[in-house]
């Protein structure tokens, strides 16, 4: 991210539009880019890249490092001549405006699959190298994550996760492990082949926003799903039982979202182990995700100070306790072994801390000692309280501010369901009647002095809860948002264009040109 003010939109690729039934790397992102570029936005943020787990949330990815293979554009298979125009042709049209996983997942999985047999049997000399050279470049998390993926698909028919696998292979020995890849080959190829064709399609849409003067907002959830490559590849590494189980799991104490809190269900880390190899894994994780976008936000930056633990028993957040992360000495290491230098001017960082939640002074200093920026969610502002960290006249520069994220409501939603004593607050602070407070809140965020201002399409469009992307703590019916090309107007993009250019976030670096050092 560029040493000046900016904005950009928070937009999960899974909401574009598309004719497969969820979005996707094909041409509607690269319009995505285009139209940012109009409205003379500088960040496209797209919250994880990653598989979806439970709730078909990317938080519950089933690694750490591979992306989101329905993410794939089945048109650039077919014009590489692995696919034919019928074959992606569904037999029925999906729906524009909701992503129906339940469909989409087997229709798009299936053309990869044709695609793979196609590629392996047929492929070009140049492709078959790229193809190769991939593998061996992502090699150290790569190979495990093929063979979990093609253990998993013996297993998904019965519900069953990796620790219900014979035990040789649960404790991971050389001999089962090696009988098992021979014996999966294909399957792991399969693999392997859809992680190569991710890679290569989100590389030339990163080229093409980056040449456009859009930089890419990533994810790294700080947790990571029980049910995943990781934690069976590295199980020295998590908190469990001698099964495998974790034994303690993460979540956070009631909050704002949940007065019960949230039970997340990942497993906790030992801390002592990352630290005994001088956190390999976190940097190896850091290293891939700083490869694929140009700035990453830490979610539950908490968590490095302390986390909730949670007894895997319990079925709530309410009991738990805190527990220590490991604080300055992991940022300290990130900065050695990736070369992030601490501090810069505000908007020169490349790491965005999610700091909401529970905020103690410690995590405070944490993340200033970091030096990187928090975040401020105007939707939290208006408590009648002038002191609420939240609200614009409290903002600190090195800040990233949203009207809300991808787990609040839609700003129009979020309006709806105030009490009235609240929205005259609101009004009164504000100097508006609230007819368009969705645009009263990006004008808001636009003109406070954080250095990053980054509103969801949802509030660029209006939209009210139906459009909302997730709920906390609850697993079933979120993150299936789609929008069509048709709810956008021109004066969309000319109205952002206006704000940036009103409140000095007109991008400065010119199109390709390369970022500055990071902070």
């Amino acid at each position: 991210m560029t040493s000046f003010r900016c904005s950009g939109i928070l937009l999960h690729p899974t909401s574009l539009p598309g004719p497969h039934g969820s979005g996707d790397l094909g041409p509607a992102a690269f319009h995505f880019v285009d139209w940012l570029a109009t409205g003379r936005q500088a960040l496209w943020q797209v919250l994880p890249l990653g598989g979806i787990g439970p709730g078909n949330s990317p938080y519950m990815s089933p690694s750490a490092f591979a992306g989101n293979e329905l993410l794939i554009d089945l048109a650039r298979l077919r014009d590489a001549g692995w696919l034919t125009g019928a074959d992606i042709d569904p037999s029925a049209p999906f729906r524009d405006d909701r992503v129906d996983y339940g469909r989409v997942r087997p229709f798009r999985v299936s053309r990869l699959r044709l695609a793979a047999e196609r590629f392996f049997a047929d492929a070009r000399e140049s492709a078959r190298r790229d193809y190769l050279a991939f593998c061996h470049e992502e090699s150290g998390w790569l190979e495990d994550y093929a063979l979990f993926k093609a253990l998993e698909s013996k297993l998904a028919p019965s519900g069953k996760v990796w620790q219900d696998l014979p035990a040789e292979l649960v404790q991971r020995k050389a001999k089962a492990l090696r009988e098992a890849a021979r014996s999966l080959a294909d399957e792991c190829d399969f693999w392997r082949f859809c992680q190569w064709c991710f890679d290569r399609q989100w590389a030339a849409l990163k080229k093409y926003a980056n040449e456009r003067g859009v930089s890419i907002v990533g994810d790294v959830p700080i947790f990571v799903s029980a049910h995943s490559a990781d934690v069976w590849a590295r199980q020295r590494l998590f908190d469990l039982d001698d099964r495998g189980y974790p034994r303690v799991v993460a979540g956070v104490p009631p909050d704002y979202f949940s007065a019960t809190g949230q039970r997340w269900g990942n497993p906790l880390y030992r801390w002592e182990e990352h630290e005994r190899d001088a956190f390999h894994w976190w940097t190896e994780r850091m290293r891939r995700m700083l490869k694929l976008c140009d700035v990453v936000r830490i979610d539950h930056f908490r968590g490095f100070e302390s986390c909730w633990e949670i007894p895997a028993a319990s079925p709530t957040a309410a009991e738990g306790q805190w527990r220590k992360g490991p604080g300055q000495a992991f940022f300290a290491e990130m900065r050695k072994n990736l070369g992030l230098k601490r501090g810069g001017k505000p908007g020169g960082f490349r790491i965005i801390a999610e700091d909401l939640g529970v905020i103690t002074p410690e995590v405070a200093a944490l993340r200033q000692a970091a030096g990187f920026p928090g975040m401020r969610i105007l939707q939290f502002a208006f408590d009648g309280q002038s002191g609420n960290p939240y609200l614009p006249h409290n903002f600190e520069p090195q800040t990233v501010v949203y009207t809300g994220t991808h787990d609040n409501d839609t700003t129009r939603g979020w309006w709806k369901s105030l009490p009235e004593q609240q929205r005259h607050y609101v009004r009164r602070y504000l100097g508006v009647d609230g007819a368009s407070i969705h645009w009263d809140m990006i004008r808001a965020a636009s003109a406070s002095v954080a250095a990053a201002s980054i509103v969801p399409a949802q509030d660029v469009l209006g939209l009210d809860s139906s459009a909302r992307m997730n709920r906390p703590g609850v697993a079933e019916g979120y993150w299936e948002w789609r929008f069509t090309w048709d709810q956008f107007a021109p004066w969309h993009a000319e109205r952002l264009a206006e704000l940036a250019q009103l409140h000095g976030r007109i991008p400065l670096r010119a199109p390709g040109e390369t970022p500055p050092a990071a902070s």
